[in-house]
């Protein structure tokens, strides 16, 4: 059968030189062929600049990365605007100084008040962050992939376990989608793989390793939320079924965390220099010194593997990445002690 497509080829308006269709830039020349865009977006993401819409910024910003040449001197100074306006969205919210100074002084009540204050922030984030939790309901991809994952768990636990099964990580990618969405970043929405989990694709890539192994870590840390909901639902309720879904949560947020190959756990591990990876193995044998998470065992491998593998220290300390890594070691752990009894 004979293709009849033809390929369309357009000229260089500066030299004349014909153009394929994927160039960026003319290679005779080296004019950028997306002139006229790249300023609109430049335009657009100052303007959301000067609004103090970083989120917009960032949108434009990547978009216009998208129009150059890697090699250019503008892609790397767009890249560097980029990096720069995504560490001020992992900046949290802080009380003034004044009210934590009149806090402090009110004993009780000020502790009381100080609390509301910070509980605010929370109830911020529950109202911002929940749109993200019904954005994959709404595509017809991820909802017919869950429900083919959740025939396979139910076939296999009953119904009840694979619900909270396929929500816990349908939470987990969401944490990753309100990352990449936080950073100006494209990307699909969860597709579930039966029996193995779900993946969110990428439309657009960051710009350092920091944005990466924020986006890694946000799956965990949402996935942590999720097994502590399902836990204090257990607590409220004394119903083995969501001791379950806690405990395997949190088992399979551990496993994620494994510092190998493109697993939310390797993208976390690259901003870490050598020292804090060795911290992090003294954690992880601590922790299962305590817990005796087998689990543990195999991260503890890894990590050390990937700090003898590690030669050269990043340029600035990840103490942001290390600490999350740590506390989600250290609580994913704990939740795995678990006892689940009586289930039906």
């Amino acid at each position: 059968m004979l293709d009849n497509q033809v390929t369309t080829f357009k000229s260089c308006s500066s030299c004349g030189t014909q153009l394929a269709p994927s160039l960026l830039a003319c290679p005779s020349c080296k004019r950028l062929l997306f002139h006229e865009e790249l300023k609109e977006l430049a335009l657009k993401a100052e303007n959301a600049t000067a609004a103090k819409d970083v989120e917009g910024a960032l949108i434009a910003w990547r978009d216009a990365l998208a129009l150059l040449p890697a090699q250019t001197r503008q892609y790397q100074q767009i890249s560097e605007k980029i990096d720069a306006l995504s560490k001020l969205t992992d900046k949290k919210p802080e009380t003034t100084p004044g009210f934590r100074k009149w806090s402090q002084k009110a004993g009780i009540v000020g502790v009381l008040a100080l609390l509301l204050w910070k509980f605010k922030f929370v109830l911020v984030f529950l109202f911002t962050k929940a749109k993200f939790l019904f954005l994959g309901l709404t595509k017809a991809g991820t909802l017919f992939s869950m429900i083919l994952s959740l025939g396979v768990y139910w076939a296999a636990w009953g119904w009840k376990f694979a619900l909270g099964l396929v929500a816990s990580i349908y939470i987990h990618e969401i944490g990753h989608i309100a990352k990449l969405h936080q950073y100006g970043i494209r990307a699909s929405a969860p597709m579930f793989i039966p029996g193995l989990g779900a993946v969110v694709r990428m439309k657009q890539y960051p710009v350092s390793a920091r944005e990466n192994a924020r986006v890694g870590l946000a799956g965990p840390l949402w996935g942590l939320f999720a097994a502590l909901a399902a836990y204090a639902v257990f607590f409220l309720t004394n119903n083995s079924f969501w001791a379950a879904i806690a405990r395997v949560g949190a088992w399979i947020n551990l496993f994620n965390l494994l510092p190998v190959w493109q697993l939310d756990g390797g993208r976390g591990f690259r901003t870490l220099n050598r020292a804090q990876k060795w911290l992090v193995c003294i954690v992880l044998g601590a922790v299962w010194f305590y817990t005796r998470e087998g689990l543990l065992i195999l991260l503890l491998l890894f990590a050390a593997l990937n700090a003898f593998a590690t030669k050269e220290n990043p340029q600035e300390k990840d103490w942001i990445g290390f600490w999350q890594f740590t506390f989600l070691v250290i609580i994913l752990s704990a939740l795995c002690l678990i006892t689940v009894s009586g289930l039906p």
